[in-house]
């Protein structure tokens, strides 16, 4: 789902997809989102995030894209920020995050072919990539690059207190359940397992969704 609200005072951009560089893998893209957010002049934006993560090079062209907006930029992490979705979250000027939600990073990945050179050529950009992040934590939390490698190395998922405890959000909020959204994170190795009795309501994906949800999160990187 991606879409927005805009009343003339406030706005309201959704972000409840996968992040993709491109319309056709079926989640929200770079300049979809670029666009939509260029198009706002409100002073204050709600972002509004449930998103499993994506393509890392979208997702940091959507943070320049919310850092150099003139707006005062909210986001409010209604389910998961997770994986690529963390440094968009991040790049607004104040974060909230529902009592309920999750906050998760991890070190990049990316799905290679080739030789071994190709391999090495992968491993050394994988790691460069996760340097960078690693530095927008850092500078995010004011927490050590030492700590941050220790959880993104981990796949480390923040519930709200921990995440508000860790520096990445400025605020918990309550949020009714009947507004949660859950996402098959099947591609992650350390998501929480969220209770059964909690009677969301759940989004059904089909097969085809879920190949191409997972394709899209394959395209971390190219």
């Amino acid at each position: 789902m991606f879409g927005a609200e805009d009343n003339g005072d406030e706005a309201t951009v959704y972000l409840y997809d996968v992040i993709v560089s491109d319309d056709y893998w079926g989640g929200v893209s770079t300049l979809s989102f670029a666009k939509q957010l260029a198009s706002i002049t409100a002073p204050t934006i709600n972002l509004r995030i449930n998103s499993p993560g994506g393509d890392v090079f979208a997702a940091r062209a959507m943070e320049t894209a919310i850092r150099e907006h003139k707006s005062n930029i909210i986001s409010h992490i209604d389910g998961q920020a997770a994986s690529a979705a963390t440094y968009v979250a991040i790049a607004a000027d104040t974060v909230k995050m529902s009592e309920g939600g999750f906050f998760m990073i991890h070190k990049a990945w990316s799905i290679a072919w080739g030789n071994a050179d190709d391999m090495l050529q992968m491993a050394a950009l994988l790691e460069k990539v996760d340097e960078s992040l690693v530095a927008t934590y850092a500078n995010h939390t004011g927490k050590d690059a030492g700590e941050i490698r220790e959880w993104m190395a981990a796949e480390t998922w923040f519930g709200a207190q921990e995440a508000l405890d860790a520096g990445f959000v400025d605020e918990i909020v309550t949020v009714p359940v009947k507004n949660q959204q859950r996402w098959d994170l099947s591609a992650y190795a350390h998501a929480p397992k969220i209770a059964q009795e909690n009677e969301i309501k759940m989004k059904h994906q089909t097969e085809m969704q879920h190949m191409k949800r997972m394709a899209a999160l394959a395209r971390h990187l190219p």
